[in-house]
């Protein structure tokens, strides 16, 4: 800045209008480029502690209800991938089954890691064993579709037992698919049926369904376990 005070001092005492008209262009140019170094700078001071900010783990609760509203990998992306090491200690080396059923679902689709449904899968299987309501339906849906695994209607109707006793819609619907195409065993019809009855949505597709999947199992049921399928939940 001292040196384009002393610019303006020549051009405003030289009686040659060149250098007056030299001079001026050379402080003219010399402030744009102090104002863009003024400008970066404070964008860069600003940028800075955003590219620094680092993600915190999440919590059990947090990390739940990423799972059941399946909103998982897409946080784990959204938050650039900070967290992957974290997050397989808390699976591998832990056990928590949440990390664990998210740690699975990063290798099976290969988000933030390298793809490895193998593996996926085990880690989904070590998450449903300690009984993680959504590691059970996920592994009941892959079993009826064949998706990682091989199709297994069996298999299937175990995993999604497990989730529809737990409350798991998505699980009860899907069991219901399974019971009325002829698989699974009719004394778990009472228990689907009861499960089914009390259940309560505002989705009106889903309230119909119920109602359907509902009919198609009273021709399958004694009148008396239809009866005592109507029962209340237990508090």
């Amino acid at each position: 800045f001292f040196g384009i005070k002393r610019l303006i001092f020549i051009m405003y005492y030289s009686e040659n209008s060149s250098v007056k008209k030299n001079i001026f262009t050379a402080h003219f140019l010399a402030q744009v480029c102090a104002c863009f170094i003024l400008i970066t700078t404070s964008f860069s001071m600003v940028a800075e502690p955003q590219e620094r900010e680092a993600v915190q783990v999440y919590s059990q609760d947090e990390l739940i209800h990423l799972i059941n509203t399946n909103q998982h990998l897409t946080r784990i992306k959204a938050d650039r991938c900070q967290i992957v090491e974290d997050i397989e200690a808390r699976a591998d080396i832990m056990q928590v089954p949440s990390f664990q059923f998210l740690w699975g679902d990063m290798l099976a689709w290969g988000v933030c890691v390298d793809k490895n449904p193998a593996q996926g899968v085990y880690f989904m299987r070590e998450a449903a064993n300690q009984g993680l309501m959504a590691a059970l339906e996920q592994l009941g849906r892959y079993h009826v579709s064949g998706k990682f695994v091989q199709q297994d209607k069996k298999r299937a109707v175990m995993y999604l037992r497990e989730a529809a006793a737990m409350g798991n819609l998505e699980a009860q619907l899907q069991l219901a698919d399974l019971f009325l195409d002829g698989h699974g065993s009719p004394h778990d019809f009472e228990d689907l049926y009861h499960w089914l009855y009390n259940t309560i949505t505002d989705n009106s597709a889903i309230h119909l369904k119920i109602g359907g999947y509902m009919k198609e199992l009273e021709q399958l049921m004694h009148p008396k376990a239809i009866r005592n399928a109507r029962r209340p939940i237990a508090q």
